[in-house]
């Protein structure tokens, strides 16, 4: 948080001026109404001779812990999802130069790494959102808001070169029906991760 902007807050509320006044001047002057909003939400709202601090949440070592493995098994689980679906694809539409034995070594790796990153996935997440219902201060957590950033950003790339790729065969005269289904598979499984995660990151903004 700016600290200029967190010393005016504490300032003028320790004058008495509304919160609504407060917010109403620094968005005037130019400040983000997010911004506004959680310098603001740094002091507890009650009647008191000085402003009252609320204690601000810090990142636990568990809740770093939890968050990158959540994600890191997320990783793991869209990649070897997308490993299983163009390995039916391929089996689907075979390539003559395409060896039958690495295809099924393929779908082992993949099936292996689903079988135990998924349910890791699913679990942890369930825990970490139940921890949020109970504690919504946990959602300020930086880490938490960071990976969530990184993830879109990661998937936003995926999808955006995969259309790349799309446009460029198709130009080329190179378009299968084989190449189009794994071109569809790519941006299902990033779109679904970018749509859910931005749907969250909005959903905690509002």
């Amino acid at each position: 948080m700016n600290n200029e902007l967190y010393g005016f807050v504490r300032e003028a509320l320790g004058k008495g001026v509304s919160r609504d006044k407060i917010k109403e001047i620094l968005q005037t002057a130019g400040w983000r109404q997010e911004d506004v909003g959680s310098a603001l939400d740094a002091f507890f709202d009650i009647e008191f001779p000085i402003p009252v601090p609320r204690r601000a949440p810090y990142i636990a070592a568990r809740e770093a812990f939890m968050y990158l493995l959540t994600f890191l098994t997320l990783y793991i689980s869209a990649f070897s999802f997308g490993t299983l679906l163009f390995q039916f694809i391929n089996r689907a539409f075979p390539d003559p130069l395409r060896h039958f034995e690495s295809s099924v070594a393929a779908i082992r790796g993949a099936t292996a790494a689903l079988i135990i990153a998924f349910p890791i996935f699913m679990v942890i997440s369930w825990l970490l959102l139940k921890e949020l219902a109970v504690n919504s201060e946990k959602r300020g957590s930086k880490i938490r808001k960071w990976l969530t950033y990184i993830t879109l950003f990661v998937a936003a790339g995926v999808i955006i070169g995969d259309l790349i790729t799309l446009i460029r065969t198709f130009l080329e005269g190179g378009l299968t029906l084989r190449f189009v289904l794994k071109v569809a598979t790519i941006f299902v499984i990033s779109s679904t991760i970018f749509g859910y995660y931005l749907w969250d990151m909005r959903k905690e903004e509002k």
